[in-house]
C-alpha cells in the first residue's frame, strides 16, 4: 500500500519518488517488527504453533486495523492482504529465533522490547501521515499516529492475558509516540529535505523509548497504598479486580 508523504504548506515539495519508495518499505518492516514481538509472546506464554501465528499476524495489523476504523477507510490488509500474509509468515520465522532466546529470560525481554519500539515508531510516523492524507486536522493525526503505534501492542498484551504495557509500564512508551508524532506535524511545517520529515521522528521515539529502557526513566506510577484503603479499616476486604 503506498501511502504519500501528506502535503501542508510550504511541504508540498515533500513528495518525492524516492518517499514513495521508502514508506510502503517501513510499513512492511513495522509489520514484520510486529508480528515478531507477537510470536515472542505467545512463546513466552507456552502457545502453540497455531497460537503463535494467530497472536504474530493480529498484532501485525491491529495497529493500522484500528486507524484505518477510525478514518473510514477501507482496512489496508484487506484492500492488501499482503501484509497480514508477511504477518503470518513473520511469525513463523520467529520460532526458531524464540527457541535461542528463550534460554535466557532476560534476553528474550530485550528481544520483544527491541522490536516493540521499533514497530511503535514505524507506525507511528506512518499513521499519521495517513491521517494527514486523509484530511484529518493536526490534533487528530497526532492521535491516530499513537493508536496506529501502540494498537498492536495493547491488542497483543491483551490476547496474551496481560494488561497492556502501556498502561503499566512507567517507561516512556505513550509519550514517546506522542512526541514522534507531534514532531513530525512540526517538521512538515517547515521548509525542510523530506528524508528529515520522515526519519527525524522515528529516531525521536527510538531514542527516547531506548533511554527509557535502558535507564529505568519515564512517567511517575499512581499506587493506592491498600492499607490505607477505608473499606480495610472497617474490616472488610474490597472487591477483587
Amino acid at each position: 500500500m503506498s501511502v504519500l508523504l501528506a502535503q501542508q504548506g510550504s511541504a508540498e515539495d515533500l513528495i518525492s519518488g524516492a518517499l514513495e519508495t521508502i514508506q510502503p518499505i517501513l510499513e512492511y518492516l513495522g509489520t514484520i517488527a510486529f508480528a515478531i514481538t507477537g510470536a515472542l509472546v505467545a512463546g513466552r506464554n507456552r502457545m502453540d504453533i497455531s497460537g503463535v501465528l494467530v497472536l504474530g499476524a493480529i498484532v501485525s495489523v491491529g495497529g493500522g486495523t484500528l486507524r484505518d476504523l477510525l478514518l473510514q477507510r477501507t482496512v489496508f490488509w484487506v484492500e492488501d492482504p499482503t501484509f497480514l500474509a508477511v504477518g503470518v509468515a513473520s511469525a513463523a520465522l520467529s520460532i526458531p529465533l524464540f527457541r535461542v532466546a528463550s534460554t535466557q529470560v532476560k534476553q528474550a525481554y530485550w528481544l520483544v522490547q527491541s522490536f516493540d519500539a521499533f514497530g511503535l515508531a514505524l507506525f507511528v510516523v506512518t499513521g499519521t501521515n495517513i491521517a494527514l492524507v486523509a484530511g484529518a486536522n493536526d490534533v487528530a493525526a497526532t492521535a491516530i499516529g499513537v493508536i496506529s503505534g501502540i494498537g498492536g501492542g495493547m491488542i497483543r498484551d491483551i490476547l496474551a492475558n496481560d494488561i497492556p504495557s502501556v498502561l503499566t509500564d512507567g517507561r516512556l512508551y505513550m509519550v514517546a509516540a506522542l512526541a514522534g508524532a507531534f514532531a513530525y506535524i512540526m517538521l512538515l511545517q517547515l521548509d525542510i529535505p523530506a528524508v528529515y520529515v520522515l526519519w527525524v521522528p522515528i529516531v525521536i521515539i527510538l531514542v527516547l523509548r531506548y533511554a527509557s529502557l535502558r535507564y529505568n526513566v519515564g512517567m511517575p506510577t499512581f499506587v493506592i497504598d491498600e492499607a490505607a484503603d477505608p473499606r480495610r479499616q472497617d474490616g472488610d476486604d474490597p472487591p477483587s479486580a
